[in-house]
């Protein structure tokens, strides 16, 4: 039997016809700070989420994150590992649909800033991890972000021991 996905927001609904949408969002780390993308939604108000989105039918994974993140932030990325994967059932109003969103989520490290243009209704901002759980909209992002600030929390926290120990008694 294969591993269930896990599951963010509203239960399905069984009178509703899901389409299938597959995703990739990037945790950017640059210098201890997430970036993060600030997106207009439709009755104009501001959205704070992960960069990424939407993989074009036939296109790879990785080649769809560069392109997001490309597209939301104008960085360009190297991406580092795969953190895991969450399901969402939710209505997406900006394509007019109900959506079985299936979001997978990569570490990346931000190389340099490339462009300058960004997808209309986007920017890109820095923020601290316990600020970014605050704002980001999407819990399945919240979820992978505080297991991201415990790891650093567990670095940090280790380097700190180092120090402390390294000195003389």
């Amino acid at each position: 039997m294969g591993k269930q996905l896990i599951r963010f927001g509203e239960n399905k609904k069984s009178n509703i016809k899901y389409k299938r949408r597959i995703g990739v969002y990037g945790l950017l780390v640059y210098e201890n700070k997430l970036i993060l993308t600030e997106q207009e939604t439709r009755d104009k108000t501001l959205e704070i989420q992960l960069p990424g989105g939407g993989v074009d039918k036939g296109e790879q994974y990785i080649h769809a994150l560069h392109r997001e993140v490309m597209e939301e932030t104008g960085w360009h990325i190297r991406v580092l590992k795969k953190e895991g994967v969450f399901q969402r059932f939710t209505f997406m109003p900006e394509y007019n649909l109900w959506a079985h969103k299936i979001c997978h989520i990569y570490r990346c490290k931000p190389i340099y800033k490339r462009s300058l243009i960004l997808e209309k209704g986007h920017n890109y901002l820095f923020s601290n991890y316990t600020t970014a759980i605050e704002r980001l909209e999407d819990p399945g992002f919240k979820h992978f972000v505080k297991i991201l600030r415990n790891q650093f929390d567990r670095r940090s926290s280790n380097s700190r021991l180092g120090q402390l120990s390294a000195g003389k008694p």
